[in-house]
């Protein structure tokens, strides 16, 4: 019976150990990471072979970071790997940067008076915005975003095609589909 205590407690002793090394390496991990994270916020990249195995919210802070630098192609890339990883609030986050992202580079193409290459990457981040949304539907950033992206490209698509060709009518059915700017509080 002694024998038998004897390797319990040992096999308790073990066990323990095992748990508080796992769980140093846990702290260490988190601290490294935090590091990251306000090398990130100062504005000092971090290359992608280090945060390759980080956890998504690096990868997303990454993001962020590279679509500060204009550097939009890149915080695609890294956006559409983490898109679908995390909880619905991060999923939403990560897709409402990723239509940040698209609209920013939307605009600074259409400010370039590249209008056509514009087009793709609004509806783009229309559909982003649109994904965020249905994660999240109380998420006022990605409302506003999303009017933003839509006052910027229009959706024409309401108009019936089988409406008569009345010239009185199409006006008037044109106008009620372009979204305008409002004037005041309710």
């Amino acid at each position: 019976m002694r024998a038998l205590r004897h390797k319990l407690i040992w096999a308790a002793l073990l066990a323990s150990v095992l748990m508080a090394v796992t769980q140093l390496w846990r702290v260490y991990a988190i601290h490294h990471e935090n590091q990251w994270l306000s090398r990130l916020q100062q504005g000092h990249e971090i290359s992608i072979e280090k945060v390759m195995t980080a956890a998504p919210e690096i990868r997303l802070a990454r993001a962020v970071y590279l679509h500060n630098k204009q550097r939009f192609s890149e915080a695609i890339d890294t956006l559409s790997l983490i898109v679908e990883q995390g909880d619905r609030e991060f999923q939403a986050k990560s897709r409402y940067n990723l239509g940040n992202t698209y609209l920013s580079q939307a605009l600074a193409e259409l400010e370039a008076g590249r209008i056509n290459q514009a087009m793709p990457l609004l509806m783009l981040a229309k559909q982003a915005f649109r994904q965020a949304l249905r994660l999240d539907s109380g998420f006022w950033d990605a409302k506003y975003n999303l009017e933003l992206a839509m006052r910027l490209l229009p959706e024409f698509d309401r108009i019936s095609q089988s409406q008569p060709d009345d010239d009185a009518v199409k006006p008037s059915q044109l106008w009620t589909t372009v979204p305008g700017f409002p004037r005041g509080l309710p």
